[in-house]
């Protein structure tokens, strides 16, 4: 037996914002908004899938952000990502280089903090 994979990341958000998480995840990161399971609807928040991601944001009430805590999206394009972000105004926030990749940080509209992150090309 063994841990073969990730299915979703699960994020929290505040109740009645789910205009705001769609505006982001999907209008500037690009992840669709897929709908949730009608039992799972009553509770607010929403889902972002695409084949390879799948993000889903849950009510929690009271709310704190995940400041330290985030996942890392892999992302293509991603010069070309924080310029739309910044034109939007997210601040996109650069730290300590990793060998490998070229990444950034940046909030969601909450306050949880994502990794956005594109692998380096090496060239001969």
């Amino acid at each position: 037996m063994s841990v073969v994979g990730i299915d979703h990341v699960q994020l929290a958000m505040p109740s009645g914002r789910e205009a705001e998480a769609q505006a982001f995840y999907q209008g500037l990161l690009g992840v669709q908004r897929v709908p949730k399971p009608p039992h799972l609807e009553v509770r607010g928040g929403c889902w972002f899938e695409s084949d390879t991601v799948k993000i889903h944001l849950g009510v929690e009430d009271p709310f704190r952000p995940a400041r330290k805590a985030h996942p890392a999206l892999k992302v293509d394009g991603l010069a070309a990502l924080v310029e739309r972000l910044g034109a939007a105004g997210i601040t996109v926030r650069d730290d300590e280089p990793l060998e490998g990749y070229h990444r950034v940080y940046v909030d969601d509209p909450f306050g949880n903090r994502l990794e956005l992150m594109e692998p380096a090309v090496l060239r001969s």
